[in-house]
């Protein structure tokens, strides 16, 4: 048991973590934050394998060039691969809030769970609380805003799933760690692409300005329900959805970078 002294200098302060019983297993693969940037955003991740051993092997893999700052087990240890002054390789082609080199401006999470679109086991509760802690501890040190916690699905839609449908959400959003907001009933009918289009940039997903339901479109659609309307995953572009996306982007809207 140790208190986390960061090597990392973020922001031109040092950044010091009281989290404890943390394992180091260094991981080869990352290089240097672009044009100076500093984490603003974490994104979390399933392994989509069935055991940490696996995941870890593959993350600390130069021949797979890819990697994250941090792995959760089912149990609750946390491994760290990536010192958080590093750019992990985690997001690969992604945006966010108009950024696009996602993996500059975040910390990388992975959550032991073999993923796939059917069967996902749930999360165990020893590997949630030691997620929010992690989270809580990130999110104090640096300053990071909890909307701007997001999943890999959110920066990849289309690409990626994870953290899938079964990750609570609400859960951490109710512990300040991310953002939530229960469905109010709306009036049925068809979705306007236009709205949904614009609502969905101002709170941050990639989607063209196409005003059609074209592929891209789609996807974020499927990647907004399945996170926020999990009950509803699955189903087909509505009104209500819309009207939710546009409270969310209402409530915490993500200015687009230039």
């Amino acid at each position: 048991m140790f208190s986390e002294i960061m090597a990392g200098i973020m922001g031109g302060r040092r950044v010091q973590s009281e989290l404890r019983g943390i394992e180091d297993h260094s991981s080869p693969n990352y290089g240097r934050r672009r044009d100076g940037a500093a984490p603003d955003m974490v994104v979390l991740h399933y392994t989509g394998m069935d055991t940490a051993e696996a995941a870890i092997a593959r993350l600390a893999d130069p021949a797979s060039e890819v990697s994250a700052h941090y792995l959760v087990d089912l149990d609750g240890r946390v491994v760290r691969m990536v010192g958080e002054g590093m750019r992990a390789w985690h997001a690969g082609l992604a945006s966010w809030g108009g950024v696009t080199d996602v993996n500059s401006r975040s910390i990388g999470i992975e959550i032991v769970n073999p993923g796939g679109e059917l069967g996902k086991p749930p999360f165990p509760e020893p590997q949630i609380a030691a997620l929010e802690a992690l989270l809580a501890d990130i999110l104090a040190r640096h300053e990071v805003a909890p909307e701007r916690v997001v999943g890999h699905a959110c920066v990849a839609p289309g690409r990626k799933a994870d953290p899938g449908g079964k990750f609570d959400w609400r859960r951490l959003a109710r512990r300040g760690l991310s953002v939530w907001l229960d469905p109010e009933p709306a009036e049925a009918g068809e979705a306007n692409v236009a709205r949904f289009q614009s609502a969905a940039r101002c709170f941050g997903y990639g989607v063209p300005d196409s005003g059609e339901w074209c592929a891209p479109t789609r996807a974020v659609w499927r990647t907004f329900q399945m996170r926020f309307l999990p009950f509803e995953a699955g189903g087909s572009p509505n009104r209500a959805g819309v009207a939710h996306l546009e409270r969310l982007a209402g409530r915490w809207p993500c200015a687009p970078e230039a």
